[in-house]
């Protein structure tokens, strides 16, 4: 992307019967978000309307087509329409295969839109589980959709809120399931994970924790042998590569030293280990972010929030947060 050019972002609308659409119209409200980039609404025109009118009332919907590129504009609001969903007909906060279904289109038109260079980066809403897999998502979730749209094989999730960052080696899997690929390569991999989703949010220490499994780490063996089975090994390997890794460290105290400075990235070898800690420092501004993409991709860090779809009560810290570290990582790319 050159440097003289505002990254472009396209911003999916989610579930329409949740607070995609209304976090989405309201991070255009925040001034940041037009100074770092043309931000793009990938959704259906009657759902913007709706929104826009009671938040932006003064500002002109512009559609434009798949092919066509946006010029900064902060008077208008560019749209790409998929019409696809009528806003008259969905039914606020409830689940239905048709959001479902158009939240799935609203993905693929993104994905399409960043994998042909017409869009820098993209930000995802939230989707509702429930509603992709009646319509036939085929995967757990947002980020296993995002891999099999892009043809990779393997890709992680991490979080951010503030300072605080942790990568994960499971996500969407039963605990049971997840414990059984707790394994020394597939650690490995995410620590390499971990070092480039440092370098692609333009960070200059690359200071990475890995936690253990066990209470106290296994302490010794006591609790537990994976640590010295599985996770030192993985451990040493990454440090023979150069990477600044250090653990297994206590679960219980890990984020707390991250918190404090010592580190710059966790590694959570399953999806409650990093998702807890991180939730609980920034619930409503916390960013999902997908690594080993061939595109940027970032995304709120909450659900559809049926029970206030409509209302008109939702905070946008994460969707502005997310558009934040988009811009960031586009730039870097």
């Amino acid at each position: 992307m050159p440097m003289n050019r505002k990254p472009r972002i396209g911003i999916t609308l989610g579930d329409v019967a949740g607070i995609g659409p209304e976090v989405a119209l309201k991070a255009l409200m925040d001034p940041s978000v037009e100074e770092q980039c043309v931000p793009v609404i990938i959704g259906e025109e009657t759902t913007v309307a709706h929104y826009a009118s009671r938040l932006l009332p003064r500002r002109r919907l512009h559609p434009i087509e798949q092919s066509e590129s946006a010029d900064p504009d902060p008077t208008r609001i560019h749209l790409l329409d998929l019409k696809n969903i009528r806003f008259s007909e969905v039914e606020l906060g409830r689940v239905s295969r048709e959001c479902g279904r158009a939240s799935l289109e609203f993905i693929r038109a993104g994905v399409s839109g960043c994998l042909d260079k017409r869009l820098d980066a993209l930000v995802t809403g939230p989707i509702h589980k429930e509603a992709a897999q009646l319509a036939g998502i085929g995967v757990p979730g947002h980020t296993e959709y995002l891999a099999d749209l892009c043809r990779v094989a393997e890709v992680r999730m991490l979080l951010v809120v503030d300072h605080l960052r942790a990568i994960h080696v499971t996500t969407h899997l039963a605990l049971s399931q997840a414990l059984e690929r707790v394994r020394t390569p597939r650690i490995l991999e995410t620590i390499r994970f971990g070092r480039r989703a440092l370098k692609q949010l333009g960070l200059q220490r690359n200071r990475i924790a890995v936690a253990g499994l066990n209470p106290h780490a296994g302490e010794g063996g006591l609790f537990g042998s994976e640590e010295a089975d599985q996770v030192l090994p993985a451990i040493r390997a990454a440090r023979a590569e150069g990477l600044d890794a250090e653990g297994p460290i206590p679960p219980d105290t890990v984020f707390h030293r991250m918190n404090r400075g010592e580190f710059d990235l966790v590694v959570a070898l399953y999806h409650d280990q990093g998702h807890i800690p991180l939730k609980l420092m920034g619930f409503d501004s916390g960013v999902n972010i997908t690594i080993g993409l061939p595109i940027v991709r970032t995304s709120v860090d909450h659900g559809t929030a049926f029970d206030i779809a409509g209302r008109l009560k939702a905070n946008p810290a994460s969707m502005v947060n997310a558009i934040h570290l988009a811009c960031t990582m586009a730039k870097s790319k």
